[in-house]
């Protein structure tokens, strides 16, 4: 009998457009969506927090997110593993990146930048997210990834560009897009064993540990008396919808679809952070901002495509898997069974 395998299907739920996603993939790309729109949001809504203690309110936000966390997890029964070796230091990275350096550049930047400016450094990080994150996954980076991040990078660069902003607002930018980046790739190597519940837990805490430090350090604790119950409703928003709510969403995402895809998802923030600033009276962004972020939307419609197989039929689809599956979970064919002949004379067995 023939060893080959069975041929592949084709995509069962469009078989005539078979480059349009799946309703899975869709479900897989739509928390990364949300927590990118609640991180784009946080930009316009951070320019109130520009006159407080950074480090004091940073610090309450992220306790209280941590606790919030670790209520939400004992409620869904999700059990947090504690870090062992060398995963300390990731999720360290974590937390002084993505939480401590990324709210000083977002808070600092949006004085000398409009929100759209600071958001769509963000959208920068596809570059970095689609070579990195797959070789620290342990495969090649996505060709429709590759390309497509280019466009989406182009897109941030007219934003950046022609965008109200001045020397120091371009910098911070370019913080921000880094602990972007660090806030993805270092959490690779321990996504698998933690999940988004641990991963967040842990490097919202961490986080906090630091920023309160900073805060005996560098501001003095008394500068919290400052603070308006105004600012107090920001920080607030923040550390529940923008925290808790969105790290875990983020962490969804990259977990079931690679972090070389989920970074084209970056690309929402300075959508978001453009229609928060109108919405708010920040004022609307000039047209070249708009097309720059027409741009940006381009890229992410042509790279978050499914790529077809390379030596399969029509319609048969490559989904990057991240975890170690079962092929049986991964194939719907059903499996092979030997097949029995008659025997040639009375000496000789069944046996296939």
């Amino acid at each position: 009998m023939s060893n080959s395998p069975p041929p592949r299907p084709a995509h069962p739920s469009n078989p005539s457009h078979p480059s349009h996603p799946s309703p899975r993939q869709l479900r897989d790309l739509a928390p990364g969506i949300a927590g990118m729109v609640l991180v784009g949001s946080s930009v316009t809504l951070s320019r109130s927090l520009v006159d407080a203690p950074l480090f004091g309110v940073q610090a309450v936000r992220y306790a209280v997110a941590a606790l919030l966390l670790f209520g939400l997890a004992r409620v869904a029964r999700v059990a947090i593993r504690a870090p062992r070796g060398r995963e300390w230091l990731w999720l360290a990275g974590v937390a002084a990146t993505g939480l401590v350096l990324f709210n000083v550049a977002v808070v600092r930047g949006v004085a000398h930048a409009e929100p759209a400016v600071i958001a769509v450094a963000v959208a920068c990080a596809p570059v970095l997210l689609g070579v990195i994150g797959p070789l620290l996954e342990g495969r090649g980076p996505s060709r429709r990834v590759l390309l497509a991040a280019p466009v989406v990078v182009a897109g941030a660069v007219l934003v950046e560009g022609t965008g109200r902003t001045d020397a120091a607002g371009v910098g911070w930018a370019a913080l921000a897009l880094g602990c972007e980046a660090g806030f993805t790739l270092l959490a690779v190597p321990v996504l698998r064993r933690h999940g988004a519940w641990g991963v967040s837990l842990h490097a919202v805490w961490m986080g906090a540990v630091m920023l309160a430090v900073l805060t005996v350090c560098v501001e003095g604790p008394a500068e919290l008396v400052s603070v308006s119950p105004r600012q107090w409703a920001v920080a607030g928003y923040l550390a529940v919808m923008v925290t808790a709510v969105a790290f875990l969403l983020w962490y969804r995402t990259v977990a079931a679809v690679g972090s070389g895809r989920a970074g084209l998802l970056t690309g929402v923030a300075p959508l978001a952070a453009a229609g928060a600033g109108a919405v708010t009276g920040g004022g609307v962004p000039e047209p070249a901002v708009w097309l720059g972020l027409a741009v940006v939307v381009a890229g992410l419609a042509a790279g978050l495509r499914p790529e077809r197989a390379p030596d399969g039929p029509a319609g048969a689809l490559v989904t990057p898997v991240t975890s170690p599956v079962p092929l049986a979970s991964v194939t719907s064919a059903p499996p092979l069974t030997p097949v029995t002949r008659k025997p040639r004379n009375a000496h000789e067995s069944t046996a296939p």
